[in-house]
């Protein structure tokens, strides 16, 4: 592969908000590209400039409608190939399916893998994303990745309004370990809530290990689309005492669902989430919004021009 000139980054139709916020904090422009449907819906991507040599980065996070987000990237991966970019860097700041990762039922797919070998097979170099929803995913690629965390943009927020000695909540057994790593950088207490899932949409949260009484409570988790697991904790913890519940999510995808519920849970004071994918704030400001954009657009800087990205995953004290 022939070494790359210049770097060149463009937007999917997914966050071009997001996107805009990363090439300013770069100080360039967005690269120029077509991207329209033909009149039975399929995708034509043009680059309206010369990727040749490039070192390309295209932002697009697979969000809603996941489909639509995937194929545009793909088909915008193999425009970038086909015009002789040196280096394709899929940015997903999302990564969807990602919870297809595993068979835990029989004659189920495996998607987080499928997706993965598509953006390989698609032309992607590497690729560079956010909280995974589970850590095994960077394994299913056979490229290199540069997963970041949301942690080290959220963090300086929730210092200010938690206070001395907060106490981070994982909702359930699988968010522990990221629930840890807030706990080492906001040098607060532990909690775990046991979750028993009801339905698709209906969770049951029926034990808490940890002290919370009095204590203002953070709960931290990589996604929330119906929110029927941070709702179910939040009131858990006010029922055992907690003085203030606050929640803070990397990917808040909040169905109509979600919304209501989140604003029918006094027990929630307020929940924080990044610009990863796009959000309406329709909650009459329960919702606070903090950007990705410096951190991704230093990842991208970094990996330009050939640096490490290991000092990103942690917050300056």
């Amino acid at each position: 592969m022939e070494a790359a000139t210049h770097i060149c980054v463009y937007s999917g139709s997914a966050n071009p908000a997001l996107s805009q916020a990363i090439a300013d904090y770069l100080g360039i422009s967005l690269g120029k590209v077509n991207l329209t449907k033909f009149p039975d819906g399929e995708i034509f991507v043009q680059f309206g400039e010369n990727v040749r040599l490039a070192d390309v980065f295209i932002i697009q996070p697979t969000c809603s409608p996941p489909n639509e987000n995937l194929m545009e990237l793909l088909i915008m991966i193999d425009a970038a190939k086909r015009a002789s970019a040196a280096r394709i860097t899929a940015v997903l700041p999302f990564f969807g399916y990602a919870r297809q990762d595993r068979k835990d039922k029989p004659r189920v797919p495996i998607t987080a893998k499928l997706v993965a070998n598509l953006l390989t097979v698609a032309g992607a170099s590497r690729v560079l994303s956010m909280d995974f929803h589970s850590q095994q995913i960077q394994g299913f690629f056979d490229i290199p990745v540069d997963h970041l965390y949301a942690r080290p943009a959220l963090v300086p927020y929730l210092k200010t309004i938690l206070g001395p000695d907060p106490v981070v909540v994982a909702p359930d057994s699988g968010s522990a370990k990221m629930a840890m790593y807030y706990c080492d950088m906001l040098h607060g207490g532990f909690a775990i809530v046991a979750k028993r899932r009801l339905s698709a949409t209906s969770v049951a949260s029926s034990h808490l290990v940890g002290e919370v009484k009095d204590k203002v409570c953070v709960i931290t988790d990589d996604l929330t689309s119906t929110a029927g697991t941070l709702c179910a904790a939040a009131n858990l913890l006010k029922q055992n005492g907690a003085a203030k519940v606050y929640c803070a999510i990397s990917h808040c995808m909040l169905s109509e669902e979600g919304k209501k519920r989140i604003l029918e849970t006094p027990a929630i004071e307020q929940l924080i989430c990044t610009d990863a994918v796009p959000f309406d704030d329709d909650l009459g400001g329960k919702v606070k919004v903090v950007s990705v954009a410096p951190l991704l657009g230093e990842a991208i800087q970094r990996i330009h021009e050939g640096k490490s990205v290991s000092s990103l995953f942690y917050t300056k004290d």
